[in-house]
């Protein structure tokens, strides 16, 4: 059965859509089947995956909102070898009519039912904000990656975070929980990233991964050319990073069936 893991962060600009795109094609080089889902509308997802988000007939609007099969809205053939549902603009539409919508917060998970058997990772990249589209890929996930930046105000995010995924575990859904905590554009010679990075491992254990994603110029200048670091720079610390943390995903899921 496919795993669904949603990558979330309150807070911006901490490395979630990469993240999410480097892990994705991280997985599909392992020979598995993945699917990304771009819930974000500024489409930076899509657009690292090699789709144009301005030319995309379909989005996860025509998903959630119109309830297009998903074989009509899926895209296979992407830059990083996974399937993709694209996101853009639209998805403010979305947010917008799901409101009206009754069970509104189950529709990704409706729509993902009959394929979630199809892949061995659905991977969710969540908006950077607690909104409708965040429910409804937490409502369809068994699990959530955090990314954070080792720094004092990513602490104070992260602690929201936690208190929204114990709230929506009550709410809508019980099986939830956190996958693992990222520590992204780490500089082990910044001495506040080591205390707050000493302090994650404190509080959380085993939930912080032991792979860390460093800053590294190939993984910026990676989504510019619409691909994943690893088939844009294969040799760089990022693309070595994110290999290093897929497979320490592959390992902890295996240990877990034990």
């Amino acid at each position: 059965m496919g795993k669904i893991i949603a990558v979330a962060n309150q807070k911006g600009g901490v490395g979630k859509t990469t993240t999410a795109v480097n892990l994705a094609a991280s997985l599909a080089a392992t020979k598995r089947k993945v699917l990304l889902i771009d819930l974000d509308p500024q489409g930076n997802a899509t657009m690292g995956s090699g789709v144009d988000k301005y030319e995309i007939e379909n989005t996860c609007y025509e998903l959630l909102v119109e309830e297009k099969p998903f074989e009509e809205v899926v895209v296979k053939e992407t830059t990083g070898h996974y399937h993709l549902i694209a996101g853009n603009a639209d998805v403010t539409a979305a947010e917008i009519k799901l409101m009206e919508v009754y069970s509104r917060e189950h529709r990704l998970k409706n729509a993902l039912a009959p394929v979630v058997n199809n892949y061995d990772f659905i991977i969710i990249d969540c908006p950077p904000s607690l909104n409708m589209m965040t429910v409804n890929a937490m409502t369809a996930a068994d699990s959530v990656l955090v990314p954070m930046q080792c720094e004092y105000y990513a602490l104070e995010g992260l602690t929201a975070l936690m208190d929204t995924v114990s709230k929506l575990v009550s709410v809508v859904n019980g099986n939830l929980h956190i996958e693992g905590i990222l520590r992204t554009m780490y500089d082990p010679r910044n001495r506040l990233a080591n205390d707050v990075s000493e302090q994650l491992k404190r509080h959380f254990g085993d939930k912080v991964y032991r792979t860390v994603i460093p800053r590294n110029v190939r993984l910026a200048e990676a989504p510019s050319f619409g691909t994943p670091v690893m088939y844009y720079d294969k040799s760089s610390t990022g693309a070595k990073a994110y290999l290093a943390l897929a497979g320490e995903l592959l390992r902890k899921q295996e240990q877990n069936k034990k």
